[in-house]
């Protein structure tokens, strides 16, 4: 599973020009699901974005959490987070999870994110327009895998 995070000052997402979900400072979360996901691969991000210390405290570092400066997440499926260029000029998509299978992984992630964050969302495998006004810049992957190669390098 892949997560990419941007600190925004605020963000919305869009659907045929209905507003579906809008923050003010927080995390724009766009969420890729691959086939081989887990509980496991889920409940590692679940953990991981809400509490990673990418937010300025009082010295200008980087030292809080979205939870921590009252923020809020907008959470956007987002398949394409999978997609392969090795060949060719067309992206493929072999490694996102079916979309019943995404799904499912999206809305648990709602759910576990929401129990320590307020979470705004996109409409899953709608055509969505986002806006955002990214701060710092500040852009970080998440990848559930690294979990497993870090188990394996101790």
């Amino acid at each position: 599973m892949r997560a990419l995070l941007q600190r925004v000052r605020h963000a919305s997402v869009t659907v045929d020009g209905v507003t579906t979900g809008k923050i003010g400072e927080g995390l724009l979360v766009l969420l890729g699901v691959r086939r081989e996901d887990t509980r496991e691969d889920l409940e590692y991000l679940a953990e991981k974005i809400p509490n990673l210390r990418i937010f300025h405290d009082k010295e200008g570092r980087m030292n809080r959490s979205v939870i921590e400066v009252g923020g809020s997440i907008l959470l956007v499926s987002q398949f394409t987070l999978y997609a392969s260029t090795r060949k060719g000029r067309r992206p493929g998509f072999d490694r996102a999870a079916p979309p019943e299978d995404a799904l499912r992984h999206y809305r648990e992630m709602i759910h576990l994110l929401s129990e320590s964050v307020s979470v705004e969302t996109g409409e899953f495998g709608a055509r969505m327009s986002v806006e955002l006004l990214n701060e710092g810049p500040v852009t970080i992957m998440l990848d559930s895998e690294d979990r497993r190669k870090r188990r394996d390098d101790v």
